[in-house]
């Protein structure tokens, strides 16, 4: 058994993606991104006809971003110092759905800010990934850190006895996003998150048995 494990998202968690996106969006190819939907293909629409981008046209400019654009995104308030006190007392890894090409990218992105993490790629829901690196690592209590509600899902299903933590760093879009029902928690800001988190790994595994609460796993 080894110390506990973080495993924590990227975008909206540790760096702004969704604003430097939108800034990306109206400088580059005149195409306004309404950050209060949460769905890409209704929130990317052309500027002059107000019509919403093909749904392929959207991922390629999401591919993009990725491709050339990474440099745009800053830290999350509170993040980089809060992963460096929490590092003391648990390891640290990021899961977070780029493709693999990026893997690297991401990886340095993240060391040019101070966080020099192992970073997993992944394509889909998150629970099964995160439970195989669970069961390589054999952490002695694991908290999983992200902005999406499916992930939360994904991860309650797969890995039951991991703590969960709904964060969503961005303040633009925090407050149109509801609490996850499959987190334990939903903190938008890392002072409170790294209390949180830090009483979490103190306490042990998430108890599997759970009951839902206003919408909530208590």
């Amino acid at each position: 058994m080894t110390r506990p494990l973080i495993i924590t998202d990227c975008d909206e968690v540790l760096l702004h993606m969704v604003v430097p996106f939108r800034i990306w969006l109206d400088e580059t190819h005149d195409v306004h991104f309404d950050m209060r939907e949460r769905g890409f293909v209704e929130a990317l629409r052309h500027k002059d006809s107000g019509e919403p981008l093909e749904r392929q046209h959207v991922w390629e400019l999401l591919l993009a971003f990725f491709e050339t654009e990474m440099h745009r995104q800053a830290p999350i308030a509170g993040a980089v110092e809060a992963l460096h006190r929490l590092s003391v007392i648990a390891d640290i890894e990021v899961l977070t759905n780029i493709t693999q090409r990026h893997q690297q990218a991401r990886a340095e992105q993240l060391a040019a800010h101070g966080l020099h993490l192992p970073v997993h790629w992944n394509q889909g829901g998150k629970g099964r990934p995160l439970a195989d690196i669970v069961a390589d690592r054999k952490p002695s209590v694991a908290l999983f850190i992200d902005d999406l509600a499916e992930h939360h899902h994904s991860v309650a299903t797969h890995a039951p006895h991991v703590w969960r933590l709904h964060l969503v760093g961005e303040p633009e879009i925090a407050e149109h996003v509801p609490a996850a029902p499959y987190a334990h928690a939903r903190i938008d800001d890392w002072a409170r998150a790294e209390h949180w988190i830090m009483e979490r790994l103190a306490q042990g595994p998430a108890p599997v048995e759970t009951s839902l609460s206003d919408g909530v796993i208590a």
